[in-house]
């Protein structure tokens, strides 16, 4: 591992100084390499997960896109946040030249998901987002799918070697101990994960006890709660037994923002939205999990749920409960295809049950038409990153506006995202120039920028869309 991180290290220079353009044009590269060897990456992806190749070929079109639209944003470069306050007097007396900007934090660790083989693994979002901001990056692979791994990476290697980068940009390794010596060689400086709790707490914990502790991004578990209104029951019964039955089995449950618990009112409208979940679950039939290890994890973790089946099929395992009957270890992720109806009487008996659920990616609201639901939202937002309306969450688009994170313990920090171009903000810190040389700042700070280096900026506290 010290020769791997050593020249990560090493390599750190060399990308962040790599000119903003020539980095977007990296990006890109990438982004045609994945597309040029698409039919061997689809192909070994089907063979190690069984996740079909019209998924698999939608998730590497993904992959391909979320890298190209991280060029744009290296190009734009407002992700700097360029900020300068010349000298002069305040009414706080004389101030200084002050020149602020992000800079990249150094070699970063990505851990591959096992649930998204290209989008959050190798090539995914994670490796996307660390390169845009200008890092090296060494990849942990994920042992569901090892070919797959390789011949991603290699597409990568392709399009750096092409622009001239160093040995060090990108590392790839294999196995948990690796993973472990990963996350705890000094030259790492940041480590992003997505994976199961347990997975989370132990990586958590090596990057928070080293002797230079580093930021941990941890995508989670998350049970994404979805509740339906009685007027939203009583106008669309049958659509939302549907939706919700085709957001729940999507991929075999395998979502990180599957629905795990569906809030249904105590009424016949509800009833028959839970009549078509449970007729959804029973014509499906059984989908192959990403590996025999996570089909077993799952029948253990519902044989242990202490909720009333209401259905046993091939397709899934669907729970039900009273809401004054719910209690919080039921709100534990069960990672696959089942979830969890929770029936309420009232609004007050679903504000009481809600507080009994732990922070999620998302937070879905069905509502009637003209329905005032301003506080149930509020409490939703309390609980969630992304609030959806009249919606499924099973799908997370890639732009500037996603959030892809959300409280404990569905990620270690609510503040970031792991989807769309913020993501770039987790591997980046700012520093501050003070009464600076033009030579020693960066040339984004410069009072009159080359043109390659204008970017927007905010001077002496007035907003400049591009200077």
């Amino acid at each position: 591992m010290d020769g791997l991180a050593g020249v990560a290290a090493a390599a750190a220079r060399w990308a962040e100084d790599l000119p903003r353009a020539r980095r977007a044009d990296l990006l890109e590269a990438m982004a045609a390499e994945l597309d040029a060897d698409a039919d061997a990456i689809v192909a070994d992806a089907d063979r190690e997960t069984s996740l079909g190749e019209p998924r698999l070929r939608g998730e590497l079109n993904r992959t391909a896109y979320q890298l190209r639209l991280f060029a744009e944003a290296v190009r734009d470069g407002g992700y700097l946040e360029a900020t300068i306050d010349h000298a002069g007097d305040t009414p706080m007396g004389p101030r200084p030249d002050l020149r602020r900007l992000l800079v990249p934090l150094g070699p970063v660790a990505v851990f591959g998901a096992s649930n998204f083989p290209l989008a959050f693994s190798v090539p995914g979002g994670d490796t996307a987002a660390a390169l845009a901001a200008g890092c090296p990056v060494v990849i942990k692979a994920h042992p569901a799918h090892p070919d797959t791994s390789r011949r991603c990476f290699d597409a990568l290697v392709r399009a750096a070697e092409t622009a001239g980068a160093p040995d060090g940009l990108l590392g790839l390794v294999f196995g948990q101990q690796a993973g472990v010596e990963l996350i705890t060689h000094p030259a790492i400086k940041a480590a992003a994960f997505t994976g199961s709790p347990a997975g989370g707490r132990a990586l958590g914990a090596l990057a928070a006890n080293r002797p230079e502790p580093i930021p941990f991004y941890g995508e989670l578990g998350s049970i994404n709660p979805v509740v339906v209104t009685g007027s939203a029951a009583a106008e669309r019964a049958a659509e939302l037994g549907r939706g919700l039955a085709g957001s729940v089995l999507l991929g075999a449950g395998q979502f990180c923002t599957k629905p795990g618990l569906v809030f249904l009112p105590d009424s016949e409208a509800g009833q028959r939205i839970a009549d078509g979940i449970a007729a959804e679950f029973l014509a499906r039939p059984q989908q192959p999990m990403l590996t025999p290890g996570i089909r077993e994890a799952f029948e253990r973790r519902a044989d242990e749920l202490t909720v009333p089946e209401l259905v046993r099929a091939p397709g899934g395992r669907l729970f039900s409960v009273s809401a004054g009957e719910f209690t919080e270890r039921m709100a534990d992720e069960c990672f696959g295809p089942s979830t969890v109806l929770v029936r309420y009487r009232d609004e007050a008996d679903l504000r009481a049950t809600l507080a009994k659920v732990p922070g999620s990616l998302t937070a879905t609201l069905h509502t009637g038409q003209s329905e005032e639901v301003g506080e149930l939202a509020r409490e939703l937002r309390e609980r969630a990153g992304r609030v959806l309306f009249n919606g499924y969450p099973t799908g997370v688009a890639v732009s500037w506006a996603q959030h892809h994170g959300g409280p404990w313990p569905s990620t270690t920090s609510a503040l970031h995202t792991s989807v769309g171009m913020t993501a770039l903000r987790r591997f980046l810190r700012p520093v501050t120039w003070q009464d600076a040389p033009e030579a020693v700042l960066p040339e984004e700070l410069h009072e009159v920028p080359a043109d390659g280096a204008r970017v927007p900026r905010r001077v002496d506290g007035r907003w400049q869309p591009r200077h």
